[in-house]
């Protein structure tokens, strides 16, 4: 018996599979439409609940703060991540490399009430007032250690060749670096870029000790509101939120192709 044939327990497996995972979004995404008060009793179509969710400002504002550090603080990670990669790959030997790859790699794996609560005793006993700028600092932190994993699988990968032509044709390390290394690893600085992006918007535990008046984040507002009551103006929320993440992986995997073929082309 062929043990990859596709049978009736692999395909119920796979529909429950399936159905555990993307059922629960499927049931959000039509009731975001419910024009009952009452998220779990169907009132029939209507997009009031969205109307309401662009009418709420404090929803507004806590959009616009969870963007704003998204993008700063994955664009400063990407740039961090890649140099800590570059130094971890390159440079083999110096001192206190064990300590300098320790220190990358261990918010991979430090839980992230450890996380937050050691940067809000950095940010008090230095003085730093707890707002916008501390979640970014605090979101690149540990955000740029993925990047810079990413980054350095794509460097292990790397030709080396290719640079030392680079230099053997009289080109300079740095000119080198933008015209060959930066293009040919720019793929994985990119997904480096969307991940910390991702981890940034979906943080909640390490915003909610570096967060002060006036810098309440998308998720630490949604927290709040659930534990008073699920209202369907986050069963709107989230269905655009769904929507553009959606809109995002599309894009993704059609850029991934594109590449993929190009590639194959040459």
């Amino acid at each position: 018996m062929n043990p990859t044939r596709f049978n009736w327990f692999n395909a119920t497996s796979l529909a429950l599979g399936f159905g555990f995972l993307y059922l629960p979004i499927l049931i959000l995404i039509i009731f975001s439409f419910n024009d009952s008060k009452l998220v779990t009793v169907w009132g029939g179509f209507s997009t009031r609940w969205y109307v309401a969710l662009f009418q709420d400002e404090a929803f507004m504002e806590a959009a616009w703060v969870t963007l704003r550090v998204a993008l700063v603080s994955a664009t400063f990670a990407a740039i961090l991540g890649t140099m800590a990669a570059m130094v971890l790959i390159r440079a083999k030997r110096f001192p206190g490399r064990m300590l300098f790859s320790g220190m990358i790699y261990s918010p991979l794996v430090m839980p992230e009430v450890i996380t937050g609560l050691s940067l809000l005793l950095l940010f008090v006993a230095i003085g730093l007032d707890r707002g916008y700028w501390t979640i970014t600092l605090a979101h690149t932190t540990f955000a740029m250690c993925y990047v810079a994993v990413v980054v350095s699988s794509r460097l292990l990968s790397f030709d080396m060749s290719l640079e030392e032509a680079a230099l053997d044709l009289g080109s300079t390390r740095l000119n080198t670096f933008f015209q060959v290394t930066l293009p040919i690893i720019l793929p994985a600085i990119i997904a480096g870029w969307l991940l910390a992006f991702t981890l940034s918007l979906d943080d909640l535990v390490i915003a909610s000790f570096t967060s002060g008046p006036g810098s309440t984040t998308l998720p630490m507002k949604i927290y709040s509101q659930v534990r008073l009551g699920v209202n369907p103006q986050i069963n709107a929320l989230s269905t655009i939120l769904i929507t553009l993440v959606a809109i995002g992986v599309v894009i993704t995997s059609l850029l991934g192709k594109r590449q993929a073929e190009k590639e194959g082309k040459q």
